[in-house]
């Protein structure tokens, strides 16, 4: 079954959360090198849920002027 635009972004958003609360554990062990690489990562999928928000807003937008 595929997935809704809806479930990606919803998705994304979730993997940043994940990531974020995981870079967090790393600082406070003290592993700053993992915990930048996760904040990366937690940027990359905000700003992929992001994109997929913006696309789905942007053709609902041209669905309402038809």
């Amino acid at each position: 079954m595929p997935q809704s635009t809806h479930d990606r972004a919803a998705e994304y958003h979730n993997l940043a959360a994940h990531a974020h609360a995981a870079a967090a554990t790393a600082h406070g062990k003290g592993d700053h090198l993992t915990a930048h690489e996760l904040t990366m990562q937690a940027h990359e999928h905000s700003m992929n849920a992001m994109k997929i928000s913006d696309e789905q807003l942007a053709h609902a937008k041209e669905a309402d002027k038809k």
